[in-house]
């Protein structure tokens, strides 16, 4: 591995991203960097699907479990931590393989974004780029509504990055200082192959609503009612996931069981669209389709493999910029 070689395997939930990441890790010698933005939080292990001993298979996980509920963390922070664990596998001759579904994550690996241009703005910036992919547009517009409505009057749903500078002038006291970050790709510090993982969306769809009815009987709604007994609120990121917030709102009374469970459904349905839609508009990205069993489609495994040998062997560049 020569170029500080990268590889991610991205995509919607429950496509089966964390199985071929630990596949690639045990062909290779390498290790698995999450890049969830739930996983991080411990005590939240059911409704972020975080991978249990056996299921690693012996392969070691890093950026899980690395704050409390309640403690704020960050894109910035996510990145600096992950650019520790590749210079450590670097320099131990182990393959990084970065896993996971947050677009904002795996950008912030892919194009070396630095979010230390204006420390003051970053984080709002980020906040809400976040609740964009999580949430959708028109949630995102919603929010501006309520904090600008002129600004929203003006700006189309679609237009995301101007909405979500709208939002963070309002949350700044109107200081325009957003205007100054640019969001261009810059020099990569690492070779990135991307790796995508998709299959036709009816069958996901009813792989999210099973692992729903598996994440509920494994103790969903006890995962929940601890992290309430620790004081965690819905003013926490925690309690904003998909999965907990639902069942947050089912333990306030506000829905019955059963309606928070069709609730997780069909937002995690909804959040898959989205998380296509982010994943879909990089060209960089090698798209291999999987099957409602979670195998590879006739074909793909093997090119699966012939694409990262080549990539590992320098045959092929990835992505660096």
């Amino acid at each position: 591995m020569n170029d500080k070689r990268v590889i991610c395997v991205l995509g919607p939930t429950a496509v089966g991203k964390s199985d071929v990441a630990v596949d690639i890790c045990l062909r290779y010698g390498g290790q698995v960097i999450s890049a969830d933005s739930m996983q991080i939080y411990r005590g939240m292990d059911i409704g972020t699907a975080k991978l249990n001993a056996q299921e690693q298979r012996g392969i070691q996980h890093h950026l899980l479990d690395m704050v409390d509920p309640a403690t704020k963390f960050t894109v910035a922070q996510w990145q600096k931590a992950a650019d520790e664990v590749i210079e450590r596998l670097h320099s131990q001759h182990v393959l990084p393989v970065v896993c996971g579904g947050t677009g904002l994550y795996i950008r912030s690996i892919t194009d070396d974004l630095d979010f230390s241009t204006q420390p003051d703005t970053a984080a709002v910036r980020e906040k809400w780029l976040d609740f964009a992919e999580k949430h959708g547009r028109e949630a995102l517009h919603r929010a501006l509504e309520l904090r600008d409505v002129d600004s929203a009057n003006r700006l189309h749903p679609n237009d995301v990055k101007r909405v979500v500078r709208a939002l963070e002038i309002a949350e700044t006291s109107g200081k325009m200082m957003s205007t100054n970050y640019d969001w261009t790709p810059k020099s990569g510090r690492y070779q990135v192959l991307l790796i995508g993982l998709w299959m036709e969306r009816e069958a996901l769809y009813k792989r999210v609503d099973k692992r729903v009815d598996m994440m509920v009987e494994a103790g969903l709604f006890d995962e929940v009612r601890a992290l309430r007994d620790q004081g965690i609120t819905s003013a926490h990121t925690a309690l904003q996931a998909i999965g907990y917030k639902e069942i947050d709102a089912y333990f306030d009374g506000a829905c019955t069981a059963q309606a928070a469970i069709e609730a997780i459904k069909r937002n995690t349905r909804r959040f898959v669209k989205r998380q296509l839609s982010w994943f879909r508009r990089d060209p960089r990205v090698q798209w291999f389709e999987r099957t409602d069993d979670g195998d590879f489609a006739a074909g793909e495994n093997t090119r699966l493999w012939r694409i990262i040998e080549e990539f590992l062997e320098g045959k092929c560049e990835g992505t660096r910029e």
